[in-house]
């Protein structure tokens, strides 16, 4: 008589992570499983606490081989540079963290040294693309930010590493801060406040503002092809909306605090309710985090340089109210969720209790 058969115990959403991860379940297959055993268990009416997935590193075991990481690379410029070429010191640079990429991302699938290669490559194509191009204005730099997206873009396509989302969106900042000419004298001479306020014209601010929406947009399309947090696409849309955040509060933080006391603060109030609830909407905590952040940075930059703001209170309010939404999240998110009437794509955001 063959042995019998037991229940897997503890089959959890971190399970079905780590066979996406393996590349035994595509992303789909693992969101219809995960939907399967829901419906099983009842559990669409009484969905757990579900915290907003993040990975950095695995244990000491992958800061230990990142340390050694940093050592190899840095042994393997300074070999190069004995051959006295900058573009062959880069390229073998930039080839030494494919090839270790290929073992440490694709059979190992491990992250914080993933994340060291990728920042390897990267500064290694910008070195050469840079070599490559050399000064030639915004014309040269806007080349050399192309060509590091391109070689970012084939990276994301061959080892599907999400972190790779961030460096390839601080490659598009940079492109943008160079096409408006951020270090003009002219945009100098009005300060760094003036710089970010829609209201002087500037052009760094409008800049900044198009490259949060556009950050934003392509978190919420990664979002929407996985809303059940379970692959890459959420990971990946993750570090789009680190970036998207800072981006959008920088910019409407500063137009409405330059408008002084009164409506300025009433409107960077409302701002940043409106802020939280789409927070809320799209169930990601990270760009709540990153815009609130940046904003705490601000006002402890304004304060130093003599600005009229009572920032301890301001900073105290906002630990508060984080410190509230952080508790109380995940019904807020429900209760505003059941309130919103249907629109288009609320059915592809992460599910949340929908009877009370």
């Amino acid at each position: 008589m063959s042995p019998a058969v037991t229940d897997a115990p503890g089959f959890t959403r971190d399970d079905l992570r780590a066979g996406v991860a393996a590349g035994l379940l595509t992303e789909p297959q693992a969101a219809s499983l995960l939907a399967l055993a829901q419906a099983r268990h009842g559990a669409r009416s009484t969905l757990p606490e579900e915290d907003e997935p993040f990975e950095l590193f695995r244990g000491f075991a992958e800061i230990f081989i990142s340390v050694g990481l940093v050592l190899l690379l840095s042994g393997v410029i300074g070999i190069s540079a004995l051959f006295g070429s900058p573009l062959l010191l880069m390229a073998v640079t930039a080839g030494a963290c494919w090839m270790l990429a290929r073992y440490f991302t694709l059979r190992r699938r491990m992250v914080l040294p993933s994340i060291v290669l990728v920042c390897g490559f990267a500064a290694a194509i910008a070195a050469v693309a840079g070599w490559l191009v050399g000064p030639e204005g915004t014309g040269g730099g806007l080349l050399t930010c192309a060509l590091i997206a391109a070689g970012l873009a084939l990276w994301y396509r061959v080892f599907r590493l999400p972190f790779t989302m961030f460096l390839l969106g601080l490659t598009g900042l940079a492109a943008v801060v160079i096409v408006t000419d951020s270090i003009a004298p002219d945009a100098a001479l009005h300060g760094w406040q003036a710089m970010f306020d829609l209201r002087a014209g500037s052009g760094l601010a409008l800049g900044t503002l198009a490259f949060g929406l556009a950050a934003f947009a392509g978190g919420m399309w990664f979002d929407s092809r996985d809303p059940h947090r379970l692959g890459r696409h959420a990971a990946s849309g993750f570090w789009l909306h680190l970036l998207a955040a800072p981006a959008l509060v920088n910019t409407v933080a500063l137009t409405f605090y330059n408008m002084g006391p009164g409506t300025g603060y009433v409107l960077l109030a409302l701002a940043l309710g409106l802020i939280a609830m789409l927070a809320l909407v799209i169930d990601r905590r990270s760009f709540l985090t990153a815009g609130i952040g940046y904003l705490a940075f601000l006002i402890t930059l304004v304060a130093r340089q003599g600005g009229e703001l009572d920032w301890p209170w301001v900073v105290l309010i906002l630990g508060a109210v984080i410190t509230g939404l952080g508790a109380t999240w995940t019904d807020l998110r429900a209760r505003l969720m059941r309130a919103l009437p249907g629109f288009p794509g609320k059915r592809r955001l992460p599910p949340y209790l929908e009877t009370p």
